[in-house]
């Protein structure tokens, strides 16, 4: 495999040409229509979505089957920093040219290109998907959409300034089931929420570890600098890429950043959540002997349990108190649950406790269901809210859709004005979770929204923004 170096592919027709064409014809100029000459099938480049993917293994190659499974968007460049990782996606798009560095793509071949697609590990989230945006480019960005509140913020203001249509990869968030909960939500079934409780078996990757202290040997494939990105300089160490990365503070963002996006989705969008205004955690100690508790700040811990607080709003009458748990831990079944019924789904679920009743739902807000579960088919409310069609696997055509209707023009399930409050959210959490390697975490912490910090233990604050390494800007 070997990285493009040459710039020699003509731009792709844009719509703006299609436009002008259309022009053309009004004067008078006959000129037979792209899909006529094409036959049967043929979807003209005015309505193609051209993409250009960073990340091109693991999710990012699943992102890319997506994508063409829609027939309406063309993968014509493929970046990632490992070879090794990208050679199934490249094998089967022999088409599309490779680079391993997103910014010589980007310099070389911008024009080309109509949108990105950013499934990279967390840590360079942002600064790939805002240097596409300043160049007029549509994104879908993996979650969680950044790896710090200040990032999170930057992508949410940058879609509105480059107006560009933005859809975060939370692809539950185009399922039904949330659609279904927030009906019965808004028919007053439950009454009026007031706590919610989410909860994942992740992380099922090490965490509450130490650093390894020994030096490996960098797989030929893979440009180690260029994966580290915006992160501190380190040695390459085994057991990191392509996936353990999650479970470090300087590349993940835990099981919450992995999970929460899925999870948490479903009581923003049927309580009408934004910001939250204070957090508290509890964290899984890690013994190395009797008495003697691990010190790893390198390292998300095994397991928490989180309380958020949301301020009241459109749709509730109160304060909405939000838990989270990972590791394993969960709630306390609710009394209306059969014995043998089951509680979520592989670990995960979501419950919304309500002063007349409860409804829950699984992994990305599926199977929907009110308590005690009999009462799910006896209730029949009239559907409001538009259904997504495919579901999670049309929230890709989704994007598809809206990027070639343009800035403004549809409504997606997961835009940047809405993914990007619900990453500082969980962003806002971890915080936290954070706390408590500094010796503050059995406080309640105060969150200042406006100024993106918390006013009663700084020390905490130095997570809101992190400092990049040399050499990279946003």
């Amino acid at each position: 495999m070997t990285e493009e170096k040459t710039d020699n592919t003509k731009p792709n027709p844009s719509r703006r040409d299609f436009l002008k064409t259309g022009t053309i014809a009004a004067a008078g100029i006959m000129i037979v229509p792209r899909f006529v000459l094409g036959g049967k099938g043929y979807i003209a480049p005015s309505d193609r979505l051209v993409i250009a993917s960073v990340g091109a293994g693991g999710k990012g190659a699943d992102d890319i089957k997506h994508f063409n499974k829609t027939g309406k968007a063309e993968i014509a460049y493929l970046c990632d920093v490992d070879e090794a990782r990208a050679a199934k996606s490249v094998s089967d798009l022999p088409k599309a040219k490779f680079y391993k560095d997103w910014r010589k793509l980007f310099d070389k071949e911008s024009k080309n290109f109509d949108a990105v697609s950013v499934s990279t590990p967390d840590h360079t989230h942002a600064i790939v998907a805002y240097h596409a945006m300043q160049l007029g480019k549509h994104v879908y960005v993996q979650k969680p959409l950044t790896h710090d509140i200040a990032e999170a913020r930057l992508l949410t203001e940058a879609a509105k300034k480059y107006k560009v249509v933005t859809q975060m990869g939370n692809q539950g968030a185009s399922n039904d089931g949330t659609r279904q909960l927030a009906e019965w939500y808004d028919a007053h079934l439950i009454g009026d929420v007031h706590t919610v409780y989410c909860w994942t078996n992740r992380p099922v990757w090490p965490q509450g570890i130490p650093w390894p202290t020994t030096k490996s040997d960098i797989p030929s494939t893979l440009d180690w600098d260029l994966w580290l990105g915006t992160a501190p300089y380190k040695d390459f160490v085994n057991n990191l890429v392509p996936f353990n990365w999650r479970g470090w503070w300087d590349y993940g963002t835990g099981a919450l950043g992995d999970m929460g996006c899925h999870l948490v989705e479903a009581p923003f969008r049927v309580l009408g959540l934004k910001y939250a205004k204070d957090v508290q955690a509890s964290v899984g100690s890690v013994y190395i002997g009797e008495f003697k508790q691990g010190h790893f700040p390198d390292s998300c811990p095994p397991s928490s349990h989180i309380t958020l607080t949301f301020p009241k709003t459109h749709k509730t009458k109160g304060d909405i108190t939000v838990h989270w748990m990972d590791g394993g831990i969960q709630p306390e079944r609710p009394a209306e649950l059969g014995p043998n019924e089951k509680f979520g789904d592989d670990g995960n679920g979501t419950l919304f406790i309500g002063t007349k009743g409860k409804m829950m739902a699984s992994t990305y807000s599926s199977d929907p269901l009110l308590l005690p579960t009999s009462r799910t088919s006896e209730v029949n409310v009239k559907q409001t809210i538009a259904r997504v069609p495919g579901q999670s696997d049309g929230h890709y055509g989704q994007w598809i859709e809206g990027c070639l209707a343009g800035y403004g023009k549809t409504q997606l399930s997961s835009s940047f004005d809405v993914a990007g409050p619900l990453t500082e959210a969980l962003l806002m959490a971890n915080l936290a979770v954070r706390g408590h390697e500094l010796k503050g975490g059995h406080i309640k912490m105060l969150w200042d929204n406006d100024n993106m910090k918390i006013t009663n233990f700084d020390d905490v604050n130095q997570y809101v923004r992190r400092e990049y390494r040399q050499g990279w800007t946003i």
